[in-house]
Parts: structure tokens; sequence; C-alpha cells
């Protein structure tokens, strides 16, 4: 076998300009099995696996692909099975209204109340005419056309064949790409799956953005996944999205999500983000606001289905409709945040209100401020954040049926476990608390020990409000409680777990010399715990699961001998910021002792 590998490599320099047709694998001419060469040297490319498709990956980095995407992938192939089931249902609910049984007309036909025109037929062949045309309606309620999908930046074209071929009901799925090299990769792969990868997939070199404008309301589903962020393909992708459609959407730029360049945030997304432990959950809701706000332009409106930070980025899933009356509601879904810069406290304000004017529901803008000029816990001051979406952020009833199918369908999806203990988080989220707090924080503001998780959530429920963890920090604490509620159970908590005097700082004195207004029960309420059987955080599979460097660019022989090489557990891919290079990030730190003090030093390897 590699004696066969090896003449392939031959041939491969000897004949580049070699084709092969889309009728078989061009590895049948050598008598070679693909499947026996996952993961093999074939010339300059691997043959790489992923669920039911194969690639041929180039050494040169001319084409991107990354692993740790295959979460980002099998989680889509998970909502794009219930968006199609969900499509099926609701289609045929709509028709099921407009259908009349035989006996259904009968009956109205002899009440009088079924106009003329729509039956008119002599008493004694009635029936037989009536059955023939809900025979022929039910024929046309069947028609329901298979959905098409549009991939806007395809890259090596594993995304749309796993889609093609993983998925059934799928009329066509088109990979766009304006780079030649990553159109000759998809033919190529697409050659290497065989037919029925030839017949769903077809490429397109082109601007991604000019292509969906020239296609409007033409996909059924589109997928966004930018090498960083996605705000310069939303409008496009609305404008091509048809109605009721899906649209999945990444961004990979968490820095700037987070609160990391206030500026370019608000530049590109339309907010101010926060500086918080919450600040992956704000980057979430950032990018729902701001596809609404692509979405308000053409009078259309979203739905979110489901929306997760995994690994590097975040991924949202949403459903687009067109009402000019739905969209008028849009500001009772956005909120501005008012976060405090002495504790972690934090207060939202809803953009707009109703109003009841002459028996009509009228719209206007919110009144406000809801905080006074300082804390009222710490006495330290607010500063402002937002617009951002504040409505639930995830479909219930999807994510339940997306788990009962990665459940049943194990066997398809290579990362299942990771996706079976984000969508058993996600399920377990309160739907309507924005936002959280993570309870490490909250005692390091006050500067003792922490309480148990499970001791939070007794506390809270004891004293009626709901509680919930996130999927996005293992020790957040999302609840319905105000603010006020939250720090009188940890005034609780300090009275039996002193804090030294000398270790308190001004937030920490001023929350803790007030008296609590309520009195915290820790005990463990009695009825439903929650279950344990699905793990909620898990580990990744490998090391150095993270970002990977931007197609085109290669890390040079001048950096083999860098400390990354050296030692990389201490400088982890995974801890780099996503949108940069290696060479631009990979940094040393000394630490070296001066006057006493410790003094810490960054150092560029490469400059």
């Amino acid at each position: 076998m590699r004696s066969l590998i090896r003449g392939f490599a031959r041939m491969s320099r000897i004949l580049p300009n070699l084709h092969f047709s889309f009728s078989s694998s061009p590895y049948s001419v050598l008598g070679i099995d693909i499947d026996d060469v996952v993961g093999e040297k074939l010339g300059n490319c691997t043959v790489i696996k992923e669920g039911e498709v194969k690639i041929l990956l180039d050494s040169s980095n001319s084409v991107f692909y990354n692993k740790a995407q295959v979460h980002n992938r099998d989680m889509s192939i998970a909502v794009l099975r219930a968006f199609i089931s969900k499509r099926k249902e609701q289609h045929a609910a709509v028709w099921s209204k407009k259908m009349w049984s035989p006996s259904d007309i009968i009956q109205e036909r002899s009440s009088g109340s079924l106009s003329d025109g729509v039956c008119q037929m002599k008493h004694e062949n009635g029936t037989k005419n009536i059955v023939e045309l809900t025979q022929e309606t039910t024929s046309k309620v069947q028609e329901l056309k298979a959905p098409r999908v549009l991939e806007a930046l395809a890259a090596s074209g594993l995304r749309s064949l796993r889609y093609a071929c993983e998925i059934e009901d799928i009329a066509k799925v088109v990979a766009v790409d304006y780079d030649p090299k990553c159109i000759e990769a998809c033919k190529r792969n697409i050659q290497l799956n065989g037919s029925q990868a030839s017949l769903k997939v077809e490429t397109h070199l082109a601007d991604a953005r000019v292509y969906m404008l020239n296609h409007p309301k033409e996909f059924d589903v589109i997928d966004i996944d930018p090498y960083g962020s996605p705000s310069a393909f939303l409008d496009s992708a609305i404008q091509s999205i048809a109605d009721g459609g899906l649209l999945m959407c990444s961004a990979t730029d968490m820095p700037v999500l987070c609160g990391g360049c206030t500026a370019a945030c608000y530049s590109r997304y339309g907010s101010y983000p926060t500086r918080a432990k919450y600040c992956h959950e704000m980057a979430l809701r950032i990018l729902l606001a701001s596809i609404e706000s692509h979405a308000n332009r053409y009078k259309r409106y979203i739905v979110p289905v489901l929306s997760v930070q995994m690994d590097f980025y975040i991924r949202v899933f949403v459903r687009v409709f067109t009402s000019a009356s739905a969209m008028c509601t849009t500001p009772l879904k956005l909120s501005y945040i008012y976060q405090c810069c002495g504790c972690d406290s934090f207060h939202l304000q809803r953009l707009g209100r109703e109003i009841m004017k002459n028996n009509r529901v009228n719209y206007a803008p919110n009144s406000g401020p809801v905080v006074p000029q300082e804390c009222t816990d710490c006495g330290g001051t607010f500063t402002m954040g937002g617009p951002m979406w504040s409505a639930p952020i995830h479909d219930q009833e999807w994510v339940t049926s997306m788990l009962e199918n990665v459940r049943s369908m194990k066997e398809k999806y290579p990362s299942q476990r990771k996706i079976l203990s984000v969508l058993t988080a996600v399920l377990e989220e309160l739907p309507d608390a924005p936002l959280f707090v993570n309870l490490h924080s909250l005692c390091a503001t006050l500067k003792c020990t922490s309480p148990s998780i499970l001791m939070m959530r007794s506390a809270l429920i004891n004293a009626g409000y709901r509680f919930s963890g996130s999927h996005v920090d293992p020790v957040a604490l999302k609840t319905d409680a105000p603010m006020h509620v939250i720090w009188d159970i940890l005034r609780c908590w300090v009275k039996t777990h002193q804090v030294e005097t000398l270790s308190r700082s001004k937030s920490s004195s001023g929350i803790l010399s007030k008296e609590p207004m309520l009195q915290a029960n820790f005990a463990t309420p009695t009825g439903k715990s929650p279950t344990k059987k699905e793990p909620r955080f898990v580990p990744n599979p490998e090391k150095h699961w993270g970002p990977k460097v931007k197609a085109g660019r290669q890390i040079k022989s001048k950096h083999k001998n860098s400390p990354c090489s050296k030692n990389p557990e201490r400088f982890s891919v995974s801890s780099l910021v996503p949108h940069q290079t290696l060479c631009q990030t990979l940094l040393k730190r000394r630490v070296t002792r001066k006057k006493g003090r410790e003094v810490r030093k960054t150092e560029d390897l490469f400059s």
C-alpha cells in the first residue's frame, strides 16, 4: 500500500495537469481505496476524514482548515436537521388550515355558508367531485421544495460536502469563495466524495456579498463562518435569504466583542460592550442585535433558535421573517446595560415601551435612567453599554429536538460529546434572564471564601426566585433575582465566614456595611435536583485546540527555536488572540527581581 502511495506521489509530480471524471474517485485508477489512506501523505496533501466526508488538505496552508471547527460543523448539522423537520411541520400545518375534507365541505354546503363559486355541482355527484378537489389540493400541499443552502465562505468545501452527504432532503448546496485556490480545492474534494457530492454541490468563484445581492430571497439556509467579523456579510445575507429561512452566523473576533476595543465593536456591530464576566454572552446578544438591525432595514425581523459560545468563537442560528408590523416590536427586544465599576451589579433598561392610544398598541422610547448616579450597593459609578438583544436567545423546543436527534444518531457526529454537553447546558438556562453574575467574582469583591453553587442555588430558590447555570461559564448564576437579593445572600454568608477587615476594599466595605434585608436559607430545597447524566463542560480533545493561522501564512523556520516549540504547554495556541497570527502574538515573559519587587516584562520574539 505504501508503495502505491509513493507511486501516486511520483505521478502527481510528473502529471500535474491530469484530470479525472466526476463519476469515480481518481484513486480508483491506481487501485487505492481512499478510506485506507486517511491521515496519510499523498504528495503534498493529507487525506482528512470528518463524518462521512473526506478531503485533501494541502500542506502549504493555501486553503484554510481548522480541526477545532468540527464542533461548529456538527452543531450546524444538528440545527439544519431540526430546521428541515420544523419546516415540513409548519408547511403541513399552514396548508391543513386551507384544506377542506369532503365531510366538512358537504356540511358547509348544506348549511349555505359555502359560496356557489367554490362548489357548484349537482347533488348526485357532489361527493365525488369534492373528493377529487380534496385530492388535488393534497397533491399541491406535498410539493414543498427541498431547501437550498449557501455557504458564503467555502474554503476547502468541507462544510458544504458534509451538508450534502449527511443531511437528507437538501436540493442544492452552493459553495462560494473569491479565492481561486479555494475553488480548486472544492472541486477536487467534490470529485473525491463521489457522485452524490457532484450532484448536490456546486461551486462559484465570486465575492460572497455580490453573489448574495444578485440572488435575493433565493436561499433557505445561509451559512456565514468568516475568519474574524461577519459584519460585512450581514446586509447581503439578509437580502438573499428566503422568508422563514435559517441564517447561521459565526464571529471569531472575540477580543472586540468582549470589550477589548469598544470603538471597533461599535463600528462593526453598532453596540458598546462592557468588561465583565458575562462578556461572552453579551457578545452573543450584540451579534443578534446587529443582525436584527440589518433585518429591520428591509421590514424583516429575526427569531433566534440557538446561540452558543464554544471554544474561541460564538455562533448564532436565527430565522428571518418579513413583517412590517412585527418589526415595530424590535425596541422591546433591545436593552441598554448599566454596569457598576466597583462591584458586579448590573441593570438593564429596555429601549422601547408599549403604550395604548385609541385602543391601539403603539411603541415609544422608554423613560429612564433606571439607575441613580451612584451604585446603591457599593457606591461606585456606572458605565453604559449596548444596545444588545435582551429577549430569549434560544428556542427550548428546538433545543429539545436537537438533543433527541444527536442522542439517536451519535455515530453521525464526530464531536457528539461536546455537542451534547452544550445543548444540555443551553436547555437548562432561564430563557428570560439576560446575562449572569459570576460566583467567584462576587466573592472576590467581598474578599471572602466562596459558597458552593448548590448552596447559592438553594438560597435563591428558598427566597422565591429561579436559578440556572449558563453554557458559557461553569460558575455562572443566572437568575431573575435582583442584585440586592444576591448581595443580601452573600452578606448572610459572610456573617458565618468572617472576612479580615484589613483586606477589605472600598466596594466590599460599602456592601458589607449594610444589614441584609433578607435572611438567606442555604438548606437544600425539596424537589427535583438538576440531572447529572450529561456533563455540562468537557475538556478539549487535544492539546493546542484553538484558532489556527490564516490561509496563506506559515510559521517560518526562524520561529522553530522559539519558546513555544520548547515548552508548548506554556505557550498554548488556545490562549492566543483568534484573529492575530502566531508570529504576532507568541510572546516571551521574563520575570526579574529589581529593588525587592517583581517586574514583569513582555518581549516580542519576532521583532
